[in-house]
Parts: structure tokens; sequence; C-alpha cells
């Protein structure tokens, strides 16, 4: 007996030839300009009668426009539609932001650009992406030399074509995995406290250190956007500067990917528990003198990689009210307050001597157990 498929993303470097790379970059702008509308045709109808519009009822527009226009017709049915699929998601998601009464945020126009992704819902021999004599075929487009650099485990369902910013392509392949219900883990709990110094202590002594990537590079990157501010808009001098500064933040971003997927990789497969702090980092993050050094931690995206591939694994993230465990004794309870430049943690009453984080730590894990 098995759990109901989850969905996983792969993502993969591609290098289309020029030809196919022109022709995407074609069905990029086409799809600029159905999103866009589609999404004027909503307005429109709203503003003037009163009336929703219907994601059928501009399949039906669509597939009209394709006989008048011929970059409509020549992009995959299944691109074209899919644009379709996502102004209507747009949508979706701005009603419910109005029904929480959250800042609703009108789905926006896409400018020059700004639409950077293709994708193909359908996956398998004859329909609209395949892999094929080791290559990716994309319908329309032809067979695409794609660098895949791990094993697919599971059934590919849709593949995304991405452009990023230094002009790289990547394909992202959403694949449904099957999740046994009889999946055992048999390590030991761990109570993990993240932190900016060091980028997470552990329960029993051991230490994640911050590698700082954002940090590392802020000299690069400063003599790298004053360069690009110097240089004359629509200037060839000046795109191939703001490409350098593209470059090094792909980097960085890249390095960052890199350390939390293998951080969080290494704790669920030694772990069968793991309990972490329930952070508000939205919140912290308006703090202007942590903002940078939290952000460039990426705790948001570590606890979400570490839940998620807890849930492969067959072992447990449990998030815990972190209140009071950096001023709680992790063995009597005793509470001994101390300012956040005090790293180690004294206690008067039992005399434990302990590194303030791995203290914490203690307490995450004392507490999710009670849980």
């Amino acid at each position: 007996m098995s759990n109901p498929g989850v969905i996983r993303n792969y993502k993969f470097r591609i290098y289309p030839n020029k030809e196919q790379e022109r022709k995407l970059l074609r069905w990029l702008e086409t799809c600029r300009r159905i999103y866009n509308e589609a999404l004027a045709r909503r307005k429109k109808a709203w503003e003037q009668e009163k009336c929703s519009v219907t994601r059928l009822e501009q399949q039906v527009w669509l597939r009209e426009a394709k006989k008048e226009n011929e970059f409509f017709k020549e992009v995959h049915s299944q691109v074209a539609q899919e644009v379709l699929f996502r102004v209507e998601r747009a949508f979706e998601g701005f009603f419910r932001r109005v029904k929480n009464g959250e800042t609703p945020g009108y789905p926006r126009f896409k400018g020059k650009g700004r639409y950077k992704s293709l994708t193909f819902t359908q996956f398998g021999n004859g329909l609209g992406a395949s892999f094929q004599n080791g290559k990716l075929k994309l319908s329309k487009i032809g067979l695409v030399k794609i660098k895949q650099h791990r094993d697919i485990t599971g059934a590919v369902k849709t593949v995304t074509v991405q452009r990023d910013s230094c002009g790289r392509w990547h394909a992202v392949l959403s694949v449904e995995v099957e999740l046994s219900m009889m999946t055992t883990h048999s390590g030991s709990a761990v109570g993990l406290d993240v932190g900016l110094e060091k980028f997470a202590a552990l329960s029993d002594g051991s230490v994640i250190e911050n590698p700082r990537y954002l940090r590392r590079a802020e000299k690069r990157l400063k003599h790298a956007q004053r360069a690009l501010s110097r240089k004359q808009k629509g200037s060839r001098s000046r795109e191939k500067a703001r490409l350098e500064v593209a470059r090094l933040h792909g980097k960085i971003c890249s390095q960052h990917r890199d350390f939390l997927h293998k951080a969080s990789r290494r704790l669920v497969n030694t772990y069968s528990l793991i309990a972490v702090e329930d952070l508000a980092v939205k919140n912290m993050v308006k703090n202007h003198h942590l903002a940078k050094s939290i952000s460039d931690a990426g705790w948001s995206e570590f606890l979400a990689m570490l839940c998620y591939k807890a849930e492969e694994a067959g072992s447990r993230v449990v998030k815990v009210n972190p209140s009071g465990t950096s001023q709680e004794c992790s063995r009597c309870g005793e509470p001994v307050l101390k300012d956040l430049s005090v790293r180690v943690y004294e206690c008067p009453s039992c005399g434990l001597v302990l590194d303030r984080d791995v203290n914490a730590a203690r307490n995450l894990l004392a507490r999710a157990i009670a849980m």
C-alpha cells in the first residue's frame, strides 16, 4: 500500500543550438503577448460589462486567433494553452488575497523580457516532450542536448524550459513520486538550531558552518555593479556589464542552493526525527540590521528542503515553538537570561557549560519529544 504520489522537480542544464535558441526566444515573446492579451481581455470585460472571462472562453479565443496570427500558430498548442492557465492562476491568487484581507496585488502585464519560461504539459513518446537518444525532444523545437547529472525517480508529468538572466537554458522536469507508507528510518533523533554565526548547531554537539556566499562575493559584486552603473543605457558594453552582474548573482545562487541541498540531505539520511524552530522568517527580515545575513543563510528554503526530503527518507521534521530555548538550561530547566552576544551557556544551578546554540538545540529536541 502506498501514499498518493507527490510532485518533485528535477532541474537540468540544456544546450539548444543557435536555431533552436532563436525559436525558443520567439516563443517566449509570443507567449508574453498571449499572456498580456488574455489579461487585457479579462480586465476589459470586467471594467465594461462587470463579467468574468473563464479560461475555457479564452481557449476558444486563442484557437481563433491562431488562424490569423502566424506567431501564435508557430507555438506548440500545449505551450500556448498553458499560458492561459498562468493567467487563471494569477487571478485565483488575486481573489484569494482579497478574501483573506491581504494586499491583493492585481495581476500585472508582462514587460519585454519578463516572460522567461515555456511549459510542455504532456511527456512521453509522440507527446509534447520526451527523451530520445540521450537528448530532450521538444515538439516543434527538435532534439536538445541535456546534461542529466542525476537519475530521475518517478513518472515525468511536465517539462518547463527556462532561460535565466545570464542567458543559460534549463529544463525543469515535474515528476510524480510514489512514497511508500512502510518506509522506516532507523536513525536517532536530533534538535537543530539555525543561526547566523554558525548555520546550524545540533543537539549532539556537531555544527554546520555558515558558508556566507553572498558576503564573500560582495566585493566582486560591488565592482561589477559600479561598472554597470557607468555604462550608457542601450549600449553593447552595458549589456556585457549586466551579464557579468547576472553571472555573479547566478553563481552565488547556485552555490547557496547546492549547500542547502547537501546539508538537508545529510540530515534526513542520518536522523529519524529532526526538531527545528518554527520561525517566522518573513517578520525577522524586517530587521534591516539582520535582513541580509538572514537572507544569505536561507533558513526558509533550508527548512522547506528538509521537510520534503524527510518525507522521502522516512524521517520526521517537527517544528517547535523556539521561545526561551536559548535561555533555559537543557539539563535542569533553570532559565538564565543573557544577551545575544554571550555565546556560551553557563547554568549557576547545575553547573552546565555548553555552547549556547547546542543548548538551544537540546531544548528543541526535548520539546519535540514531549509533543
